[in-house]
């Protein structure tokens, strides 16, 4: 009996819902699985508490790090993924990001940036894309940085972001880190997957993880559908893996645990796991802040090549809370929370085969073997760029402080499963079919050999949409 599906595809991140909505809209019959729930459309995705202080819509599973203590990664699992509650802001890699650095110890893509170029198109298109302009106690601060040291050259954010949003300053305020239930963040549920929902092609099955590859009998290789963890199977001709950097790679990793099966890049799987070095930067100045949305630049530095300094959203005194020490008196959160502005220090991190997600198998806690103490260069001028950054906000009148998010901060997990020519030295092979492997495709940040020195979640989207035409054609 013939598959009841063309595709599935594992997960409704930016990847899984580009790709599924390439192919519903090319007339493939999809089934789009995504672990976890809908998000509620009231104002609960917006309250501080639950959202970073009680975690309520986070991954609770518990992970081990390289030295095998426990850690809670903050991962997200919801239709949508990640997308929900990103901060929007959406770049393109430069072309020079496309190639190899092994001084830096980056590796390079199979193909250059103009391969990427018409899907990076349409999904500017697709997440309406804009810019914002500075609100005046930022492009204050800014001038002053900028005329003290012209190094530093500032340039709009790139938001997949509605300026309705400006008329509501709760959400204006509550948008970086948060999900919107009005709306106004262009994300893979709103922008793709509510736009193929209704179509007679597409089914969604919601809340139920996928637990094992489904292979041909006596033939391992050969990938024909999913189990999902309460039993159900589903077939199709294709499956794509998109759950994400630190799930898909499990997910192939116990299916060769389990078939015994031995694939030339085997010993890839996993490896080469990239997540930016980021760090939040704080400016706290004698002033009090009247800037609403506040994210709307990102300044570059031709000393630092690899890295970025992006403003943050709004702070105040309760997200401040939540980062400060638990022995800080309320009043000094208060007082500093309605005087801090906020940066986000982003580097690249170098690829490391040694920094690698590690299946538990079935019952076992998963592996986040990843440190920066095997990315030294990386290392370097990160804390090089902070500490200029931070140099610059005590000249124009600010004090500054920074803190290194830890393993802990996986927005941006990239490259478990990068993809290659060669099946010695890739997983994925340049369409985003897994090597040595039959039906079986990559539709997330895996693939990505390098995470360049912004939010990838655009190059994430364009990977989603040109692996959709490809499979749609009969790739």
């Amino acid at each position: 009996m013939a598959p009841q599906h063309d595709v599935i595809v594992v997960g409704s991140g930016a990847g899984g819902g580009s790709v599924a909505y390439k192919l519903v809209n090319a007339g493939k019959r999809v089934l789009l699985i995504e672990k976890g729930p809908f998000l509620p459309r009231d104002k609960s995705t917006l309250e501080v508490r639950e959202v970073f202080v009680d975690g309520v819509f986070k991954n609770h599973l518990v992970w081990l790090d390289s030295k095998g203590q426990d850690f809670v990664p903050g991962e997200f699992y919801n239709v949508g993924g990640k997308t929900k509650w990103y901060g929007a802001a959406l770049f393109r890699f430069r072309p020079v990001e496309f190639e190899a650095e092994p001084d830096f110890g980056l590796l390079g893509w199979p193909f250059g940036y103009d391969e990427l170029k018409p899907y990076y198109d349409e999904a500017t298109e697709l997440l309406e894309i804009t810019s914002f302009q500075n609100e005046p106690q930022l492009q204050a601060l800014l001038d002053k940085i900028t005329a003290a040291d012209p190094n530093w050259k500032p340039h709009p954010l790139p938001l997949g972001l509605s300026h309705d949003i400006l008329s509501n300053p709760e959400e204006a305020k509550h948008f970086d880190g948060f999900a919107s239930p009005s709306g106004y963040k262009s994300d893979s549920e709103r922008n793709l997957i509510d736009q193929i929902r209704d179509k007679p092609n597409f089914a969604m099955l919601v809340g139920d993880p996928v637990a094992e590859l489904i292979a041909a009998p006596g033939d391992a290789r050969t990938i024909i559908g999913v189990k999902c963890a309460d039993g159900s199977t589903y077939e199709a001709d294709k499956v794509v893996l998109a759950a994400g950097a630190m799930s898909s790679p499990r997910i192939l990793e116990d299916h060769l645990h389990a078939s015994g099966l031995d694939l030339p890049c085997g010993d890839l799987l996993g490896a080469n796991f990239k997540m930016h070095i980021n760090s939040a930067v704080l400016g706290f100045s004698p002033f009090k802040d009247h800037d609403v949305l506040r994210k709307t630049a990102v300044l570059y530095n031709d000393k630092f090549p690899h890295s970025s300094m992006q403003c943050l959203g709004w702070i105040d005194p309760e997200l401040l809370a939540v980062q400060a020490p638990p022995w800080t008196p309320g009043f000094v959160d208060k007082f500093l929370g309605t005087r801090a502005i906020g940066f986000w220090a982003t580097t690249e991190d170098s690829s490391s085969a040694e920094n690698r997600i590690i299946s538990g198998g079935p019952g076992g806690k998963p592996i986040m073997d990843y440190t920066i103490d095997r990315l030294p260069h990386a290392v370097k001028e990160h804390h090089a760029m902070i500490d200029n950054w931070i140099e610059r906000l005590l000249g124009a009148g600010l004090v500054g402080m920074d803190k290194y998010m830890g393993i802990a901060g996986t927005a941006h997990a990239l490259g478990s499963m990068v993809t290659g020519d060669d099946p010695k030295s890739s997983v994925v092979d340049p369409r985003g079919k897994v090597h040595g492997m039959e039906n079986l495709y990559v539709g997330d940040g895996s693939p990505l050999p390098r995470a360049s020195r912004v939010n990838p979640s655009l190059t994430i989207y364009a990977w989603g949409l040109r692996l959709g035409e490809h499979l749609s054609s009969g790739a």
